[in-house]
């Protein structure tokens, strides 16, 4: 008998639907006319979920009892005695009830299958044996029932049902998932926005893994030998050029193949100079691999295929992305270029990849900011031209039958001394003169073998040999002089429009721009000295790179003065004299950036100081009107009582007293929360941490509101939490007198406390009128009072005073919706090293 097959619905959390799809697919396969029944499916007193199961066969279930207790659980033996085609099975983590047949339902399901039938069940990704860890890490909850991977890797169809965490939520809110007494609780605790968040991202990636194996199984029975990575550490090979972009896009597109990987973009600059690439454009490339995750570097090394190989297997690198190679056919007779090297040279543990673009075969370009020096490579290689040429040619031409005549060897050897003076320059083409003049004399001139020359004719025919040679080598080597010097000019263009554009973006980090001038000039380490006067030391007013500091400009490899007290210090190397025009350059700008930071800072603390005057005009508001409220009232308590003229009774005196006292308390609290304030405003709250219980502050703290209008729910098995008793007694008395304020009358202030994690949080639930989602930050901010709140309600500080000594704990409060109608006040706290924290122990109703 073949085996049945398994389908899986998989779900991040409860109440995605896993269920819903499940019976769904059960309908859609009746009406195709598939024997399918419902072998066990709980609904769990969902409405649309119930509807469902109208139209199904259920398959009787078992009743069992434990403990007094009565339970139902699928029965095996009658769903294989009616044998379907197909059987629904949800929760295939549940663990049975002792006395069933076994011990798992998913060892039930194994049952079935063996028989032939197949499955459709459902199950949660944190319901995974692997991830059970990873989970307890995240909700704070350790999942007791969990099934093998291998069961649901085994399974012929795994589908996904996803839904986001804010969709689930609202569908939490509405009652869909738990009855209402349970809302409040799970989207406090399991189901918040980050632990659903992660869930998902769980589930997601192990789905992909899955689809990874079938990829594994699918090019094993094809018999495909390539293989397929994931999460890949890809290194992208910049030249500076327009086409970095598309590499750069293109291994993005690569990297978003596998989860986890990671792109790395390397620029290789030469250490003769400046870099050959445009300042501009590699900042448009560093800003693009940024934004897509990736991460920019600049290396130094002359040998660019082996330094481009060292920096990806020192990053442990498994691809590397390389363009092709924009040069045109003629420049490969200079070598096979960087991308065939990388490839040749790469190895088995690296991938390399040659992505075309739009710049193919369309010339490099003039080499950007090399000077008018020749480099050292071509000027070793033109002396080899003009040296050895000639000796070379010397010997084929004496080996050989063929009489070209006198005129075709001089042609020959001309034509190795115009190659010198292309490659080296103008000396290596004089010594190719030179040394084919007297070659041509010595063995091919008449009398041959000897330095003289019988001919008149002869004789005029190599002193104008000499002087083609010269003159040839005289234009070629100034022409080339000339189109670097052009191409100096160029680079220097291209970094002044670069400067002179960031200072009209108005940027203003010094360090970014002195990071740009050690990349620039190939330099160990920048620094920006300065001093106040002529005899004063000099002080590092910035610096980048990993040399040794400067402390004098006089200790630098290169220093620009800026002014009569500034200078721009460079260490690494000596500058040739050509490049200090574009130091300056960049100097002026680093001390024009400087001026400007200092000035924003002058300007933030010119806004601290108006904001301080405003929150002082709103105090002296306060003071004005809310203060003299209580005043008043406390003022007209005691005339009346110190009065002949009327005669107070007993209960008339006891009432103006508790005006007074009732007047004082109000007052007292109004300073108490202003002179907070002052302390928040002047940095002088200096919280003396401890480890507290809260069943020891949070009750203290509800003594200023009305007997009845809060409810508290602290657990005595809470972690202790680090903090300041004073500030967090405060801190909450202020948080619930704003709750009570707002709450109606015959509805209490929920106050409770929950452990997640190594966070403790504390939840002051009202059924007010809420705030709006625009306000949630704007209450927060000192002298705000919400919607219409009398004038007599307080200053508008409370919440301000809450916040900023929760903060200064290191803690954070914000505002929420409460499911329902109303506002919830988080309030996170840390849990100290004391006492571990309880997990809590859900029931598995919960998290199924």
């Amino acid at each position: 008998m073949a085996r049945g097959k398994l389908r899986i619905y998989l779900g991040a959390a409860p109440g995605v639907g896993k269920t819903y799809a499940m019976l769904s697919e059960a309908h859609r396969r009746i009406e195709r006319g598939t024997d399918c029944v419902v072998a066990f499916v709980e609904h769990h007193d969902r409405p649309r979920t119930e509807v469902m199961l109208h139209g199904l066969e259920q398959v009787t279930r078992k009743d069992l009892e434990y403990r007094g207790t009565a339970f139902t659980e699928m029965d095996v033996d009658v769903v294989l005695e009616r044998a379907p085609e197909v059987a629904l099975v949800d929760e295939l983590a549940h663990t049975n009830v002792p006395g069933s047949r076994n011990a798992k339902r998913w060892q039930d399901v194994e049952e079935l299958l063996t028989a032939g039938i197949d499955v459709v069940s459902t199950v949660n990704i944190q319901h995974l044996e692997s991830l059970g860890d990873v989970v307890e890490s995240i909700t704070g909850v350790r999942q007791k029932e969990t099934v093998p991977d291998e069961v649901v890797r085994r399974a012929d169809q795994i589908e996904l049902v996803d839904m986001s965490p804010q969709a689930l939520r609202r569908r939490m809110a509405h009652g869909n998932i738990y009855k209402s007494d349970r809302i409040d609780a799970s989207l406090s605790n399991y189901f918040r926005p980050g632990n659903l968040t992660a869930l998902r991202e769980l589930a997601l990636l192990w789905v992909a893994d899955r689809v990874d194996e079938y990829l594994q199984q699918y090019r094993g029975e094809h018999n495909i030998r390539s293989t397929w990575q994931a999460r890949e550490r890809i290194v992208v090979g910049l030249t500076g050029g327009p086409e970095g972009r598309t590499l750069i896009r293109r291994a993005s597109r690569m990297a978003a193949k596998g989860s986890g990987s990671e792109i790395l973009a390397v620029y290789i600059a030469r250490s003769d100079g400046l870099t050959g690439a445009s300042p501009k454009e590699l900042a448009v490339q560093r800003t693009l691999v940024e934004d897509l995750g990736g991460t920019f570097h600049h290396v130094i090394g002359d040998d660019i295929p082996a330094a481009l190989l060292d920096f990806a297997r020192g990053v442990n690198a498994t691809q590397i992305v390389l363009g092709s190679s924009r040069r045109k056919t003629w420049q490969y007779v200079f070598g096979p270029g960087v991308g065939a090297t990388v490839a040749r040279d790469s190895g088995p543990d690296l991938d390399v990849h040659i992505v075309t673009h739009g710049e193919v075969a369309k010339g490099r370009g003039l080499p950007v900011a090399r000077g008018a020096r020749l480099g050292r490579s071509r000027v070793i290689w033109g002396w080899l031209v003009g040296v050895a040429g000639p000796l070379l040619l010397t010997v084929l031409l004496t080996h050989i039958d063929a009489d070209l005549g006198l005129a075709n060897d001089m042609l020959l050897f001309l034509t190795l001394t115009v190659a010198a003076a292309l490659v080296g320059g103008l000396l290596p083409a004089l010594a190719s003169a030179a040394g084919g003049s007297l070659l041509l004399n010595y063995y091919f001139t008449p009398p041959l073998h000897l330095w003289t020359v019988s001919n008149n004719k002869n004789i005029v025919a190599i002193a104008v040999f000499v002087g083609v040679a010269v003159s040839v080598a005289s234009v070629v080597d100034l022409a080339a002089r000339r189109t670097h010097q052009a191409a100096r000019l160029r680079a220097e263009a291209e970094i002044l429009s670069f400067l002179a554009g960031s200072v009209l973006r108005g940027e203003t980090s010094l360090e970014a721009l002195l990071e740009r001038v050690r990349e620039t000039f190939a330099m160990d380490s920048v620094a920006l000295l300065e001093r106040a006067g002529d005899t004063d030391p000099w002080t590092c007013a910035g610096s980048v790179g990993d040399g040794r500091p400067l402390e004098r400009p006089e200790d630098a490899d290169v220093d620009m003065p800026v002014g009569d007290h500034m200078a721009l210090a460079l260490s690494g190397r000596v500058l040739p004299a050509e490049d200090r025009r574009v130091l300056a350059a960049f100097a002026a700008q680093a001390a024009v950036v400087l001026d400007r930071q200092r000035l924003q800072s002058e300007a933030d603390q010119a806004r601290t100081l108006a904001e301080g005057n405003r929150i002082r005009t709103a105090l002296l508001a306060a003071v004005s009107h809310d203060l003299r409220t209580p005043l008043a009232g406390i003022k007209a308590a005691v005339s009346s009582l110190r009065s002949d003229d009327v005669e107070w009774s007993d209960e008339d005196e006891a009432e103006l007293l508790e005006g007074i006292e009732e007047g004082a308390d109000r007052l007292e609290h109004l300073v108490g929360n202003l002179l907070d304030m002052s302390r928040l405003q002047t940095g002088t709250v200096t919280p003396l941490i401890r480890e507290v219980d809260l069943d020891e502050v949070v009750p203290m703290a509800l003594g200023g509101v009305p007997d009845g209008s809060a409810e508290l729910d602290i657990p005595e098995t809470l972690p202790m939490v680090a903090v300041d008793k004073g500030l967090l007694e405060r801190a909450v008395a202020n948080i619930v007198e704003n709750a009570v304020k707002y709450a109606p009358a015959e509805t209490p202030v929920k106050v409770s406390a929950s452990a997640l994690g190594e966070r403790v949080e504390i939840r002051v639930v009202d059924r007010g009128p809420g705030v709006p989602d625009s306000a949630k930050d704007r209450i927060f901010a000192p002298f705000q009072r919400y919607g219409d709140a009398p004038r007599g309600a307080g200053v508008g500080l409370g919440l301000a005073v809450a916040r900023g000594f929760v903060e200064a704990m290191g803690g954070t409060l914000a505002a929420e919706d409460t499911p329902g109608g109303g506002l919830t006040m988080v309030l996170t706290l840390r849990a100290a090293a004391g006492r571990p924290p309880v997990r809590p122990e859900l029931s598995s109703q919960v998290t199924s």
